[in-house]
């Protein structure tokens, strides 16, 4: 069925380049890695990583890695290629510290978190931090466990049932790391809910006894914006309350969508999906957070055995990632480059300062930068119910006066792209003197990307010359 355009509802979105309302750091949003499988990013997955230029990746130090094989005994040759994997220019790496060596936890139990030896525990700790952060200088931040209030329900061999417990293992294993290299930050506890007592244990704790915690961070997977920016919202507030003066850094180290009833591959391209992650970007943006790491660059499948020695149920994660795998890679088990990836790849291509943007439907969400005399306006059609298909009126003030180049991306359902650079679907010169407006279509759950950069004349020029 046709679109009748003329009948599409239709939005006026104000933009002002003069009115400057903060730098934008889309940089603070990036992608996180790991806890599936030991296989390092092969070559695609990682020049698509690099594609994204970020500055922190978040991985996992898992237990199948098998560094300590036997007490006194390290062994990188696994972990070494992963972690050099990750590692891409200009970045460094957030690590969750998730290893559980069997000669130090002999018995296989989420429920058992402190090692029989203490003293080896924290010479593994401090091994594995100058291996990758003083020798080769990968991981900037070390994270203290995942998820440990469900345990292996979260991927990980460790399930705290208390505050205290928590914070004892924190204490023992922040010293190894500090230990090994002070210029590190360290934090935790990388909760699965939020609001478990664990993070205001750790706090309480922290502050009381003036250990260092130099992140909190949690996880949040939403179709809801408001879900997101209400965990950062609890955080601010809980922080507050134990450091007044300078909190700690909030980092979000799991994101992503909702967990689907139904999932298939075709879910991993509808439209909704891209949208409800830029929404939730934004949101997130709105609040201030100092990171979030969208879970995961690439999908993966789960190797029963590498999980055995350490896990007493592996099933629980072959039914995430093989039986019903969430499809939550911005690239799949093959390596194919899934809308999602746009969202996070626009992202990083949008510097400078945000402006201020105006839209009087709630359905668009808009963000807008100013770098040089170049403007980057990104808008998200999304809504939790359901989307409609929207007819933009962008109307730019403070243009100075010349030619601009202005093109069009989007990704949604007519999503064109080759490998990972989104096709542009409008490309055209428009000279401007004084306001100027333009239509741009925004399908029901789309992005839409829209630039104007300055050209000169003879480069209009030769690009017509060149239409052969």
């Amino acid at each position: 069925m046709e679109r009748t355009f003329s009948a599409i509802a239709r939005a006026d979105v104000n933009i002002d380049r003069s009115n400057v309302v903060r730098k934008f750091e889309g940089y603070r949003h990036t992608v996180g890695h790991g806890g599936i499988n030991s296989f390092p990013l092969p070559p695609k997955v990682k020049k698509a990583l690099a594609g994204l230029r970020p500055k922190l990746v978040r991985a996992f130090i898992q237990e199948y890695f098998n560094v300590l094989p036997e007490k006194g005994v390290y062994d990188w040759s696994k972990l070494d290629p992963y972690m050099e994997s990750l590692s891409v220019e200009g970045s460094s790496v957030v690590a969750s510290i998730c290893v559980k060596p069997k000669v130090l936890f002999p018995q296989i139990d989420e429920n058992v978190v402190m090692p029989n030896d203490i003293n080896e525990w924290q010479k593994l700790v401090e091994a594995i931090v100058h291996r990758y952060s003083v020798e080769k200088n990968i991981v900037s931040h070390w994270e203290i466990a995942n998820e440990p209030d469900i345990g292996e329900n979260g991927g990980c061999p460790y399930k705290f049932n208390s505050p205290d417990e928590y914070n004892g293992y924190y204490k023992i294993t922040a010293e190894a790391v500090l230990r090994a290299c002070p210029g590190v930050k360290v934090g935790g506890p990388a909760l699965a809910y939020a609001k478990s007592e664990l993070m205001e244990g750790l706090l309480s704790y922290c502050s009381s006894n003036n250990f260092r915690l130099d992140f909190i961070s949690w996880h949040c997977y939403s179709d809801d914006p408001r879900a997101h920016a209400d965990n950062i919202r609890h955080m601010k507030r809980l922080a507050g309350k134990y450091y007044p003066g300078r909190p700690p850094e909030m980092m979000i180290t799991e994101m992503s969508k909702g967990f689907d009833p139904v999932v298939c591959e075709e879910t991993a391209f509808d439209a909704f999906r891209p949208a409800t992650i830029a929404a939730c970007v934004f949101a997130m943006m709105d609040e201030f957070v100092d990171y979030s790491f969208y879970y995961h660059i690439w999908d993966q499948v789960f190797i029963v055995g590498e999980f055995e020695s350490f896990y007493k149920n592996p099933e629980i994660m072959a039914v995430h990632w093989n039986y019903t795998p969430h499809r939550f890679g911005l690239l799949g088990v093959m390596g194919e480059v899934r809308p999602a990836y746009f969202v996070y790849k626009a992202l990083s291509e949008m510097s400078g300062s945000e402006v201020k943007v105006e839209c009087a439907s709630e359905d668009i969400l808009v963000k807008s930068t100013v770098d040089g005399g170049v403007s980057t306006t990104m808008a998200v059609n999304y809504n939790a119910v359901q989307s409609r298909d929207m007819m933009l009126t962008l109307r730019y003030e403070n243009f100075a006066p010349g030619i601009y180049e202005m093109s069009v991306k989007r990704i949604g359902e007519d999503l064109r792209y080759n490998e990972t650079e989104l096709d542009i679907i409008e490309r055209r010169f428009i000279d401007v003197r004084g306001p100027v407006y333009f239509n741009v279509l925004s399908s029901a759950y789309s992005v839409a990307v829209v630039r104007m950069k300055p050209v000169s004349a003879d480069t209009v020029k030769k690009t017509y010359e060149n239409m052969k």
